[in-house]
């Protein structure tokens, strides 16, 4: 996987193989173009298909997350950095080419990063708006900053939630208060984050980062396969009947007790010792 800093964020790998997505772009709330999405797109991608990678972690720099497109970035405003992937002119210049890029560069983020098989954190350090806000619930946990500010919003500009933010949100919260949340143009703090159970956890701002860094860590240490396969799983079971989903984990876990983890785990319970899961990574 590529590091350094590309086109709207800086990435680094930590051990024990933690891909760190970082935001770049404070004086302007960290606002997403489409030469940023397909630079994340990029690197999720090969993120997914490198061992050395386990976990990865979202966060920004500044008062954001993100806080949601930038309009005048998507007029050719230089954002500095090595592009990953050659630039395509942004779209959205008529009808079909919002659908076009909508469907190939929006929504694709989002689906990228809800995709991918390796666990992925939000760590939410200040205003997390519309496409922050969906790139966020895309993730599989998220922690907020005591300050931070999440939400929707799009009704306020008579827009709509389009990357998947209607989705995202019902999956979270249900049809009702997901009606509510986005028809009354909901931006909440964190702690009414927390309660709505759309965040996992809140932390001081100070202590984002380490908290982020402890949960990566800790889920970079369990059993990559297993926790792979029940990722999406889970995913699956959201969307599936009772039998299919009973049908879908019996085809997982035929593969993951036939894992050497497995038999880590098995010995490791046996005697009474922690176990040292990933040994194929090594």
């Amino acid at each position: 996987m590529d590091t350094g800093t590309f086109t709207g964020f800086e990435l680094t790998l930590r051990e024990p193989g933690i891909a760190w997505f970082r935001f770049n772009s404070p004086e302007r709330l960290n606002g997403m173009t489409t030469g940023i999405k397909r630079d994340l797109i990029e690197a999720v991608t090969q993120a997914q298909m490198d061992n050395a990678v386990r976990v990865l972690v979202f966060t920004g720099t500044g008062r954001a997350f993100c806080a949601g497109d930038d309009l005048k970035a998507y007029r050719g405003a230089d954002l500095g950095g090595q592009p990953l992937v050659p630039d395509i002119p942004p779209g959205h210049d008529s009808a079909i080419g919002t659908y076009a890029g909508l469907r190939t560069i929006s929504q694709q983020l989002n689906t990228v990063v809800r995709g991918i098989d390796k666990l992925t954190i939000a760590a939410v350090n200040g205003i997390a708006i519309q496409t922050g806000f969906s790139l966020a619930l895309s993730c599989d946990f998220r922690i907020a900053a005591a300050g931070a500010k999440l939400g929707s919003a799009t009704l306020r500009f008579g827009l709509l939630p389009d990357e998947g933010g209607q989705y995202l949100l019902v999956q979270h919260l249900g049809l009702a208060r997901a009606m509510d949340f986005l028809m009354r143009k909901r931006i909440v703090s964190a702690e009414e984050a927390l309660d709505l159970g759309l965040v996992h956890e809140v932390v001081d701002g100070a202590g984002l980062d380490d908290a982020a860094m402890a949960l990566a860590t800790e889920l970079a240490e369990g059993p990559q396969v297993s926790m792979r396969l029940l990722k999406r799983s889970l995913y699956n079971a959201a969307e599936l009947t009772w039998d299919q989903a009973l049908d879908e984990i019996a085809a997982k876990t035929a593969v993951s007790d036939h894992h050497p983890d497995a038999r880590e785990g098995v010995a490791a319970f046996r005697d009474k010792r922690t176990p040292k899961f990933n040994a194929w990574l090594e």
